[in-house]
């Protein structure tokens, strides 16, 4: 039931984005299909979390420093942002469980764009407090790519990788063969992207893959899974995501870190 609803609902999108397809403007074709994932992910996800646009900030960041919007941002709702106006908003990287980045076509070039806007969330600091945890942490923000359309084969997207991460001065970093060492091992930048109707390709270190530790062992240098597939794709990413917002976690922020530039002038003291 689970997969032929995603199946029926990958196709469903792939049939609406040529809608705005009929727009004589880049920007008009783009948006639509954003606002189609959003809709997709706020009608699936589970209510501990939110969707949002705009930008990730850490304690380090500062005004008007140059950052990257993402287009979809995965986040918990139990923690604050901040209001930009216009539907963007500042994402405290504490509260980012993951980004989405939603393209029209995949080309090498948009490839490299959403790499990079990967790597620079993953080089943002978390400051909180932690308890306890249950279930499956990410080790890191996580950092999707969803396109309408792309190349042939996702042999070509796994080509791209060692191009575009050597441009980029993105290390690409040994994963460890070990499965729990794996699975607390973060991608270097993305984790995963997703060409409706055609394959997808992931970073292998999820919970819930298509890889075991026999195969790894026999190729410790594996560190990407891919496959050309019509369908599957869809919900693939939904369990992805699922799995990475289903657990239980006794943790908050440490806001210290952020009032590093608050100073009160003259400060006095009373009995």
């Amino acid at each position: 039931m689970l997969k032929s609803h995603m199946d029926a609902i990958e196709k469903s999108l792939i049939a609406i984005s040529h809608i705005p397809a009929n727009s004589g403007h880049s920007l008009h074709k783009g948006t639509p299909r954003e606002a189609f994932i959003k809709e997709y992910l706020e009608a699936h996800l589970p209510s501990n979390v939110a969707i949002g646009t705009g930008e990730i900030i850490d304690a380090n960041s500062r005004p008007g420093q140059k950052r990257n919007q993402y287009d979809i941002v995965i986040y918990k709702r139990s923690y604050p942002k901040l209001d930009f106006g216009g539907g963007v908003s500042g994402f405290l990287v504490e509260s980012v469980i993951a980004t989405i980045e939603v393209k029209s076509t995949l080309t090498q070039q948009e490839f490299s764009i959403a790499a990079n806007a990967a790597y620079n969330s993953k080089k943002l600091k978390s400051n909180v407090v932690t308890s306890f945890h249950s279930g499956y942490i990410p080790p890191s923000i996580l950092n999707y790519v969803v396109a309408y359309d792309g190349p042939a084969s996702m042999k070509t997207v796994h080509g791209w990788i060692s191009t575009e991460y050597q441009k980029l001065g993105i290390p690409q970093t040994p994963i460890p063969t070990d499965d729990k060492k794996r699975v607390a091992t973060p991608a270097d930048a993305l984790d995963a992207v997703f060409v409706l109707g055609k394959g997808l390709l992931y970073y292998d270190n999820v919970p819930l893959g298509f890889s075991n530790q026999e195969h790894r062992q026999q190729n410790p240098s594996s560190k990407w899974i891919f496959s050309d597939t019509p369908e599957g794709n869809l919900l693939l990413l939904f369990l992805m995501i699922q799995g990475a917002t289903a657990n239980i976690e006794g943790r908050w922020l440490n806001a210290v870190p952020y009032l590093s530039s608050f100073k009160l002038p003259g400060l006095q003291w009373g009995s």
